[in-house]
């Protein structure tokens, strides 16, 4: 059962754990916003559950923290989207793990949606993913080396051709030096996308922030307090990757995804715990039938 209270942020969803392990990472993925550049496929559902490939989207980085072993997951969207996402989604048992739901009430910038999840995180490290980011990569490695990493942020790069879209990272073999959010002569082709790694201070961060001149909480503001202190490190994906936030992004997303599920083998489609699973069901079920011979 999945218990939700939509009208106050002080109180948070919660889910049945059933038997799910604790992780050591939580996860967060922000799934608010009103998609207003997929209109009108948006005026009546929340973008990121539109279809990419064969699956809502974003059904995409749910699996990927699942595969980085995360297993406690804080999904925060609106209060209009809120009910159609906890139908699709459910406890999390479906995709091993457990969902805790809650409600950004106003749009104000991604950093403000992550505040929200302050509660959730109780002093363990996140890994926050936007719910329109979908990559055929695992996050697996840069998980397990944000696990190592002790104290500070980890954000993941990508090499764009069109670096002037993104916010920008100049760097050196280890750190990030500077962000800049869209600039005109960018210093290098390596965009900041929507992974991003935090220890429990980025709430402590996030408390400081002023509002941008558009009137939000950025999370590249987020991310340069931690550069400022030294303490930002980043790996660069090499695996397809995009947003689909936009028409043209969203049919490259389908396309990505079902030409990874088109090349994938069969046997890969079905894990042999998932079978294993599957067998002893059936098997239960066969017994009780065998039980009205």
């Amino acid at each position: 059962m999945v218990r939700i209270n939509l009208f106050n942020n002080e109180n948070k969803a919660e889910t049945n754990t059933k038997s799910t392990p604790k992780s050591d990472i939580k996860g967060v993925i922000l799934a608010g916003g009103k998609g207003l550049r997929l209109h009108p496929l948006t005026k009546v559902t929340n973008k990121h559950l539109l279809p990419v490939g064969r699956e809502p989207m974003i059904f995409n980085p749910i699996k990927k923290l699942v595969e980085a072993g995360v297993s406690e997951i804080l999904i925060i969207t609106s209060t209009e989207q809120m009910g159609s996402i906890v139908n699709l989604l459910g406890s999390g048992s479906e995709f091993g793990c457990n969902f805790t739901y809650k409600v950004q009430e106003e749009a104000a910038g991604i950093a403000h949606a992550l505040a929200l999840a302050e509660d959730f995180a109780q002093g363990k490290k996140i890994i926050v993913i936007l719910g329109d980011n979908i990559t055929t990569g695992s996050l697996k490695a840069f998980a397990d080396k944000f696990r190592t990493q002790g104290h500070g942020a980890r954000v993941l790069l990508k090499k764009v051709e069109d670096p002037n879209r993104y916010g920008v990272a100049s760097i050196d073999q280890e750190q990030v030096i500077e962000i800049e959010e869209k600039p005109k002569n960018p210093k290098s082709n390596f965009a900041v996308i929507g992974y991003y790694m935090y220890d429990h201070n980025v709430f402590n961060v996030i408390r400081n922030l002023q509002p941008s001149a558009r009137g939000e909480y950025e999370i590249t503001d987020v991310n340069n307090a931690y550069i400022k202190e030294g303490k930002l490190q980043y790996d660069v994906l090499d695996a397809p990757w995009t947003d689909a936030g936009t028409f043209e992004s969203l049919h490259h997303a389908s396309q990505m995804l079902m030409k990874e599920s088109t090349n994938q083998p069969a046997s890969s489609l079905v894990t042999k715990e998932q079978l294993t699973d599957m067998i002893s069901t059936f098997e239960q079920k066969i017994n009780e039938l065998k039980k009205h011979l």
